[in-house]
């Protein structure tokens, strides 16, 4: 694995922090109406994220998630101020504001996505994979899913094939406890979801999710195993999320106290603990760091509000074309 400097501590407190105080802007533009729809956040599962782009080549190596997708693009090098636009149905998205909250995409620093279906990413994963394969260029797709998702029947037709063809993917279930609402021992009668790869004869594990160090170590073993032709390995992230399902999330469904038990290993904490335990920043500069991420975030938001919305022109624009259509012609 490649080491975790001081360095890296840093950029990982920067970035997690970016992340989350992002996320918590949306959560206040979202009860200002300024952002619709549907709105999922990852409050508590950074390290999840964190830990991933530390292993990968993000040159070439793919990723594709369900729909709380927000923070994984800007990870991967999207512009957070087009991610906060998209969010905001403005011109300037990263999808011109026809996508939203839950279809982040992003084609240039491959992310494929944000997806509404539950499941439906899996299969485009090991799709992707495949191509990856057969054109022989290198890379490895890290297909992320929930653990409500794990319960769908194309898992098990992507993992089947994934071992078949010894595709180069990475499957990973982020376990946050809860399926929207309903908790993993109701959902099934086992709760280790790493087992499922065990019919498979696939290489899988449980690890900590709230550690970007130990998701470092399990995703550096994981891509490397992808990448020399030795097919898939599933992982299961254990981590949280601390505010629910969605906005509209009443949390009934568990208490305030165990939403507090967690935040006792949030992820950001614990990195900012070993910072300040050896010493990798004084106080000020940490004081730097969290006026930069705030300043950042602002800027988002600036520049998402001063957007335009799309003209209705662009419906007509984006249609499909083909020669025998003779309507109005693609032009995006």
């Amino acid at each position: 694995m490649k080491e975790v400097t001081q360095e890296v501590y840093l950029k990982w407190y920067e970035d997690m922090l970016l992340w989350r105080k992002f996320e918590d802007k949306l959560a206040a533009l979202y009860i200002q109406q300024k952002v619709r729809g549907f709105l999922h956040l990852y409050n508590g599962q950074e390290a999840v994220l964190a830990g991933a782009l530390h292993a990968m080549d993000l040159t070439k190596d793919r990723m594709i998630t369900a729909y709380r997708n927000h923070v994984q693009p800007i990870g991967m090098g999207v512009d957070p101020k087009r991610v906060m636009a998209e969010l905001l149905g403005k011109v300037t998205g990263t999808s011109k504001g026809m996508g939203g909250s839950m279809h982040i995409f992003s084609k240039e620093h491959r992310f494929y996505g944000g997806h509404g279906i539950v499941g439906g990413q899996i299969p485009v994963g090991a799709g992707l994979a495949f191509a990856d394969k057969y054109f022989e260029t290198g890379s490895v797709t890290l297909t992320y899913f929930g653990d409500g998702a794990a319960r769908q029947g194309s898992l098990h037709e992507a993992f089947n094939m994934a071992m078949l063809w010894k595709l180069p993917v990475v499957f990973i279930v982020e376990n946050n406890g809860y399926a929207m609402g309903t908790s993993v021992e109701r959902t099934a009668n086992h709760t280790d979801i790493w087992k499922l790869g065990l019919g498979y004869e696939m290489p899988c594990g449980p690890v900590d999710g709230m550690n970007p160090v130990k998701v470092a170590e399990a995703m550096t073993e994981a891509i490397e195993r992808a990448r020399r032709g030795d097919g898939p390995t599933f992982l299961e992230m254990k981590t949280y999320r601390y505010r629910g399902h969605s906005m509209s999330d009443a949390q009934l469904y568990r208490s305030k106290d165990e939403v507090e038990e967690y935040k006792k290993i949030d992820p950001i904490t614990q990195v900012l603990d070993l910072i300040k335990d050896h010493n990798y920043a004084t106080e000020e500069e940490i004081t730097v760091i969290e006026k930069r991420v705030k300043a950042r975030v602002q800027e988002c938001v600036d520049f998402a509000e001063e957007s335009d919305y799309p003209p209705v022109q662009q419906l007509y624009d984006v249609v499909y074309e083909q020669e025998n259509y003779p309507f109005i012609p693609h032009k995006l």
